[in-house]
């Protein structure tokens, strides 16, 4: 069994009036099937209300399955007793760093996790000192976060998170509210929790160049899973992208009409570099 695991996962919202009568149902997750593996970077990607922020919440137990299960780490999150475990080995980050942060000093932030777990004070503070290390921010540490940019701001989030020394954190579209260099930061700062860590990484996402150094990408559509593969698998789609409302990055947009356009480039193409590449072979 992987560090996650869903067997036909489904959730439905269901919708009600003002004196609590049923108006409507929708069904958010329809018979989700996935399996992540301990040390995977796995991408979730999808437009607007695709159900991928969903299926996020119910990785971390914040929503229970309506139906089918979910395992995190071997434990079922509809059990309650596996609540607190599972929370521990699944932390979440989420789009807005300032609903995350509370505390008025960076080090107290990132600390305030582990306190709550119980970790004796001096285990606390080496746990902030190799967190803040870990996303570039060990620097800030005596900062406000108020004095922090968007970027800093999500890389104290995401130290939070690692404080309590989970096998896997999901990023709940943490780049959402960024601007460009903010959302670099993130995204450097996870990849390097994942390479260097080893910690299981799930990044919800809409922002097609983010997924390039996954390992595995899972595409949603209308809460069912659309599409699945590698990057350059998925990449390697550019119709079915454009279908399910997607942007395609540039690079590979451009690939793709040269191909279609008698130019022998490979599909799939990730970066400037491997486009400049694949021309100069050409010519």
């Amino acid at each position: 069994m992987g560090i996650i695991e869903t067997r036909n996962l489904a959730f439905e919202y269901i919708r009600r009036d003002e004196e609590g009568n049923v108006e409507g149902i929708t069904r958010a997750l329809d018979d989700i099937n996935l399996d992540v593996k301990p040390g995977d970077f796995v991408a979730v990607l999808g437009h607007n209300g695709s159900g991928k922020s969903t299926l996020a919440k119910h990785i971390n137990a914040i929503l229970y399955p309506t139906e089918g299960a979910i395992w995190v780490d071997g434990k079922d999150t509809a059990k309650e007793e596996n609540l607190w475990d599972i929370r521990q080995r699944a932390g979440m980050v989420f789009q807005n760093p300032d609903n995350q942060i509370i505390g008025q000093v960076v080090e107290e932030d990132v600390g305030f996790g582990p306190e709550n777990l119980g970790v004796p004070t001096k285990e606390i503070w080496e746990r902030v000192e190799e967190s803040l290390k870990a996303v570039g921010m060990y620097e800030f540490r005596k900062y406000s976060p108020n004095k922090l940019s968007g970027g800093q701001k999500q890389r104290v989030s995401i130290a939070g998170v690692i404080a309590m020394h989970p096998k896997c954190i999901i990023l709940d579209e943490p780049t959402a509210m960024l601007d460009p260099n903010g959302r670099r930061e993130v995204i450097r700062a996870a990849r390097a929790l994942n390479d260097v860590e080893e910690i299981t990484i799930i990044l919800i996402t809409h922002y097609m160049e983010e997924i390039i150094h996954a390992n595995k990408v899972f595409v949603m559509d209308k809460g069912k899973v659309a599409m699945e593969g590698t990057p350059r698998e998925i990449f390697s789609r550019v119709e079915e992208l454009k279908s399910l409302r997607l942007d395609v990055p540039q690079v590979t947009l451009l690939a793709h009409e040269l191909r279609k356009s008698g130019v022998a480039v490979p599909e799939g193409i990730l970066t400037r570099e491997e486009l400049v590449e694949s021309l100069k072979a050409f010519y």
